[in-house]
């Protein structure tokens, strides 16, 4: 709720990978792995980096800072880094890479070290602190650039970005200085009186129910020959894919059915056509208007529904799968049906609370004839026992879905920029 009426600190620093890639070779290297244009990445500036397999099917996303003419870094989750990483090693490339893995969950006393701290401030009294913290008005930084102001005694770069549509920058710098830019942060919202809140992990996530990103599609790894079975091979026994689970409803013994292709994402805009080769591109255009493209939405959960589901638990015999709150994904990739009648017409694919919207909401495809404003059902729970050791023994329920825009809050659809957010929802 800060976020839409004071302003919100969301501290980033411990569950994204980042990877620096370097070299005289960085450019034409990232422009090979992903789908994304670079005709128009000047320095300073940021892109939402987006690579698919041969196949055309989505493996992740990160977010790419270009720092030098030579340097990248890339933030984000670990299926993109991995892939990237494995490119740099079967191919010729004069680049070399860093990575710095996200912090490890369990840490079991030992230290937690990262290369950088991250934070980001956001809400429509940010701009408020982040005049007090530079010791003078911030500089208009235009939306995915990025410019450095003053934190205290420090100098960080900030990136003009916002997980809501609210205003606000990413600021980032040496992880030694984290706790210092922490202080400076806090006491400038004290002498200022905004209320700043501190939001935690498991409120942060839910940001992008509003906002309209999937954050976590099934990475598109799983089939294929040739490079596909070389990566497999690649990977390690405890990478996020070979550790990751599918949990919901919807079960296909064809792992396929779960992948993604960017038109579906609303990634399809930032395809660079003119560039000589990037992986995927042939496949790319073959589905470019392919009729069985599916289009991303965001599925309204029936109120009356979502608490019928949460009553069962306080009743005798077996109940619904419980909707843990704020935050009720319990898998690497979730995947539920959504179906019209007896058809399955849709996938939620991330879903959630949104204290703001006063719902529950997620995030997934339908087929191309599904409406916004259509009422669908979707199927809540694991068909048949299961070995995930976070789900309770429970029975299916059947929820009514209604399809609205993405993204759903009206702030992020009126206060993005020209983005891929805003071009799905059309």
């Amino acid at each position: 709720m800060a976020w839409r009426h004071t302003a919100v600190l969301f501290d980033q620093t411990h569950h994204m990978d980042e990877l620096i890639v370097e070299g005289p070779d960085a450019e034409a290297f990232l422009a090979y792995v992903g789908i994304n244009a670079f005709s128009n990445f000047d320095q300073n500036r940021a892109k939402h980096f987006v690579p698919v397999t041969p196949a055309g099917h989505v493996i992740g996303d990160m977010i790419i800072f270009r720092e030098r003419e030579d340097k990248f870094v890339l933030v984000g989750r670990q299926p993109t880094a991995n892939w990237t990483k494995f490119q740099a090693a079967i191919g010729k490339w004069n680049v070399r890479l860093i990575h710095d893995p996200r912090s490890d969950s369990r840490p079991e006393g030992e230290r937690v070290l990262r290369t950088h701290y991250r934070y980001q401030i956001q809400g429509p009294d940010a701009n408020k602190i982040l005049d007090a913290i530079n010791g003078g008005p911030v500089p208009e930084i235009k939306f995915f650039h990025v410019d450095w102001i003053n934190v205290g005694s420090k100098r960080v770069q900030a990136l003009r970005h916002g997980m809501a549509g609210a205003p606000g920058l990413e600021i980032w710098g040496p992880y030694s200085d984290k706790a210092y830019v922490l202080s400076v942060i806090l006491e400038a919202a004290a002498k200022t009186g905004v209320d700043l809140r501190r939001v935690g992990s498991r409120a942060y996530s839910t940001n992008t129910l509003e906002s309209g990103w999937i954050p976590s599609p099934l990475p598109g790894i799983y089939s294929g020959d040739g490079m596909m079975a070389d990566y497999r091979d690649w990977l390690g026994a405890d990478a996020y894919e070979a550790v990751g689970s599918i949990g919901g409803s919807f079960v296909s013994d064809n792992v396929e059915d779960y992948y993604t292709n960017p038109f579906e994402l609303g990634y399809g805009f930032y395809i660079g056509w003119k560039k000589d080769d990037f992986i995927g591109k042939d496949a790319l255009a073959k589905l470019k208007d392919a009729p069985t493209n599916r289009k991303k939405v965001t599925f309204e959960w029936n109120p009356e529904d979502v608490l019928k589901v949460i009553a069962s638990n306080f009743e005798d015999g077996t109940p619904y799968k419980w909707i843990d709150f704020p935050q009720p994904n319990y898998a690497s990739s979730t995947a539920d049906m959504v179906m019209n009648g007896d058809k399955m017409v849709g996938m939620s694919m991330f879903n959630g609370y949104s204290y703001n919207e006063r719902r529950v909401l997620s995030l997934g495809v339908v087929s191309p004839d599904v409406n916004v404003g259509d009422v669908l059902t979707l199927k809540w729970g694991e068909p048949e026992a299961t070995q995930k050791t976070s789900v309770e023994p429970h029975r299916q329920a059947e929820i009514r879905v209604r399809v609205s825009p993405t993204p759903y809050a009206a702030e992020a659809r009126e206060n993005y920029a020209d983005s891929w957010r805003t071009k799905a929802s059309r």
